[in-house]
């Protein structure tokens, strides 16, 4: 097996690995209490469509005039939803192919009213009705070059339904008191990542690299990327109107999730194999499968990008014929990637069960391993969730489980520094047998 730098998980007792977790377990639920404490993500505004109507215009075309509230940079980003009531006592699911007229303007800062896009947008929706009728995304803006905004919305198949129709619309935008808490945490997020590498780093420097373990080789990729993945550049997103930013923090994201679902793949596999690990067979198998959901993620949420900076109502899960398809495509190589990790568990664990160090360092493993697969593949398949808001809300759900990914990898991380205690014990014991060799020869 490999030659490896002295580890601390080899010295803590079960005590101290209780100790680690609650530890682990009290700073996790400290920053979800600051969570749950703080702020709420969104503010809201809703209103009625009957308020927003001229007279003799009929609900079920409008059109509806809508001035969105005062926005700063702080608001993030902009969200303008429908949300519709069919009163139907007889139909269980009720469905309507409709269409959507949406013509958007900016409002200057000295009141003026400027055309964002010289046509109107014209898109083709589906009003769906249960119990409750799905929400409709009619306009996203993914950055506010504007103070106000001005949408003029109107619609087309709706008023053939002989059942009465309500409409309501809200916007949605991030609250300025959650942005301010978000670039706090990510900057506190963003320190301690960068301590933790120093750390790390600091332990291992009189360590040859080829003495390093696995994990101990991985962690120091990780831990960079982990420092990318809380995004020192977010700030950044407040002071620059432009996509740039935001696109580079998804960017940063996957990169960073998919390097991890890497790291499980290589860590079980080459903790049973002795030697030289060739990049044909053992990297390039697992390159492929990883590399599949890191370009999946990453096309759609520049493909998302792009077409929304040129069509505001443009939405990938709808206008893209094919999504569905991508989306089978990706749960497929979701479903290889698990059947393979769990071939390469039971595998190492079958093989090396009765190996004192390195049975440690497979149960420590799994455990964390359990934990952030379900986080990393909850934020990945998000990207492509069946509700409306989901594949938008990728920031939010990271900010949510970045405290989660921190605390796991600040965990492993402690469990794997170099333990300088260690060698020098060695040190000490072939010092000692040396000394005793040398007196029973001269005996």
């Amino acid at each position: 097996m490999d030659v490896l730098a002295p580890m601390r998980l080899y010295t803590l007792s079960k005590r101290h690995f209780v100790l680690v977790f609650v530890v682990f377990l009290i700073c996790f639920g400290l920053t979800v209490f600051i969570g749950i404490a703080g702020p709420k993500i969104l503010a809201e505004t809703k209103y009625s469509g009957d308020e927003l109507l001229d007279k003799n215009q009929s609900i079920k075309t409008g059109p509806f005039i809508l001035q969105s509230p005062p926005l700063s940079t702080y608001n993030q980003q902009l969200w303008l939803t429908c949300i519709m009531q069919v009163e139907h006592s007889t139909v269980v699911d009720f469905l309507q192919h409709f269409e959507i007229n949406v013509e958007l303007k900016g409002v200057m800062q000295d009141a003026s009213v400027m055309h964002i896009r010289s046509n109107v947008h014209q898109k083709s929706r589906m009003l769906h009705c249960g119990a409750k009728c799905d929400e409709i995304i009619v306009v996203h803006l993914g950055y506010l070059n504007y103070t106000q905004y001005q949408i003029n919305v109107s619609f087309k198949g709706l008023e053939n339904i002989t059942y009465e129709v309500k409409v309501n619309f809200m916007w949605k935008m991030y609250n300025p008191s959650f942005s301010q808490v978000e670039i706090w945490f990510r900057f506190v997020f963003v320190v301690l990542t960068f301590m933790v590498t120093c750390m790390f780093a600091h332990s291992l420097r009189k360590f040859s690299m080829r003495d390093w373990g696995i994990e101990q080789k991985w962690m120091s990729i990780l831990l960079p990327l982990l420092l990318l993945y809380n995004d020192p550049f977010f700030p950044l997103s407040f002071l620059v109107n432009s996509w740039f930013p935001r696109t580079l923090d998804a960017f940063f994201q996957a990169l960073f999730l998919c390097s991890l679902l890497l790291f499980w793949l290589c860590v079980y596999h080459g903790i049973r194999v002795q030697g030289e690990r060739k990049c044909l067979t053992f990297y390039l198998p697992k390159l492929v499968i990883v590399g599949l959901l890191w370009l999946s993620a990453v096309t759609l949420g520049i493909w998302q990008t792009v077409n929304e900076l040129q069509d505001p109502t443009y939405q990938y899960k709808v206008d893209i014929a094919n999504f569905q398809g991508m989306k089978i495509f990706f749960l497929v190589v979701v479903t290889l990637y698990v059947l393979y990790l769990i071939f390469l568990i039971v595998r190492a664990c079958s093989e090396l069960k009765n190996m004192p160090y390195t049975d440690l360092r497979l149960k420590f493993l799994t455990a964390l391993t359990f934990v952030v697969l379900v986080i990393s593949m909850a934020i990945l398949y998000l990207r492509f969730g069946a509700k409306a808001l989901q594949d938008n809300f990728v920031a939010e759900l990271s900010t949510h489980y970045q405290n989660y990914i921190l605390s796991c990898q600040c965990l492993f991380f402690f469990c794997h520094l170099a333990d300088l205690l260690i060698q020098s014990d060695l040190q000490e014991q072939s010092v000692l047998s040396a000394l005793l060799e040398g007196i029973w020869t001269d005996f």
